[in-house]
């Protein structure tokens, strides 16, 4: 394969220099030859609290030119099996939140076309509604891996039925999911009524608060979903505000008790051998964010996404072997 998609090397061009797309990867005008995309969304005009999302793609490009491609710790080189390239933000209508939903389900119906993988740098968490849209149009229903403080299962919020806290009541009205194989793990916070969780358990969604995560190596979560979802297509969406605000301040609805960087790690490596036809991680918001770690840990997880896809091999990284 030619590799013409390898990220910019940061011996090769000092990491606050060169192109401003992810992990400094060729910027396309078309996913048509490519394996996996990087697509921005930038949006907040879903959102319902602090805003800024919308400079979430930017900020996550920018972050990201610390990462490097090699995966130390699972010995994943998907540049080495993947042609992959960044093709720059939808572009929405930053006025009017329903006609961007039309835009976004059309921009990915076209990548999709071409047999690419989509991998979204968000954006509120609206978007992942009209992309499951175009996915179920390419592949039919999917199972769905959600990881979140929030179940995003509302029926409306303030009389709207689009928003950032309704994609997956959306998404399942449209028969985009597979019920008995949609996970949401993390839920957590304050709430209005138990159905603001319960809803999700009616329609047969396995749903794990973070609570159940506390203090826990999740590794052993993963080997249930693995077992569950088997050999069925699978979108990931992950919030990022479904790490503790200790981790990740930047965004809009923070919740404590959340979730750990590592078990961000643990989950998305989890997905290893699933057959994941679309990603995202959403709710960045840099405002709130002025160290940048919130948009580096995003950049962080979208890149593990890239190294747990069909046809990447992993061989994890020997150990010390030490006990302790």
């Amino acid at each position: 394969m030619t590799r013409f998609n390898q990220p910019l090397g940061g011996n090769e061009m000092p990491r606050f220099g060169g192109p401003a797309t992810m992990m400094r990867l060729p910027a396309a005008g078309t996913a048509e030859g490519l394996d996996v995309a990087f697509v921005g969304v930038p949006m907040d005009h879903g959102t319902s609290n602090r805003s800024g999302t919308r400079l979430g793609p930017r900020q996550i490009r920018d972050e990201s030119r610390m990462l490097r491609p090699y995966n130390m710790a699972t010995g994943a080189a998907p540049f080495d099996h993947l042609q992959v390239a960044d093709l720059g933000d939808v572009p929405i209508n930053t006025f009017d939140l329903k006609k961007t939903v039309d835009i976004i389900t059309s921009f990915y119906r076209e990548v999709l076309s071409h047999g690419t993988i989509p991998l979204t740098l968000g954006g509120d968490h609206t978007l992942t509604w009209p992309i499951l849209r175009a996915v179920k149009e390419r592949h039919g229903p999917v199972a769905l891996i959600h990881i979140d403080a929030h179940a995003d299962i509302n029926e409306a919020m303030f009389g709207e039925t689009v928003a950032h806290g309704c994609p997956f009541r959306r998404a399942w009205e449209d028969g985009c999911l597979i019920n008995d194989k949609v996970f949401q793990i993390g839920l957590r916070g304050t709430g209005y009524a138990p159905e603001d969780f319960d809803w999700a358990r009616d329609q047969g969604w396995t749903v794990v608060q973070a609570e159940e995560c506390w203090g826990k190596s999740l590794a052993g979560l993963m080997q249930i979903v693995r077992d569950r979802i088997g050999g069925a297509k699978v979108y990931v969406s992950y919030d990022i505000d479904s790490l503790d605000p200790a981790f990740a301040p930047g965004t809009g609805t923070v919740e404590p008790g959340g979730l750990s960087t590592w078990q961000a790690l643990e989950i998305i490596r989890g997905c290893v051998g699933l057959n994941i036809v679309g990603g995202d991680v959403v709710e960045i918001s840099p405002p709130y964010d002025p160290s940048g770690n919130t948009a580096l840990i995003g950049a962080n997880l979208l890149y593990e996404m890239l190294c747990v896809l069909p046809r990447v091999p992993i061989s994890p990284a020997r150990l010390s072997g030490l006990a302790f």
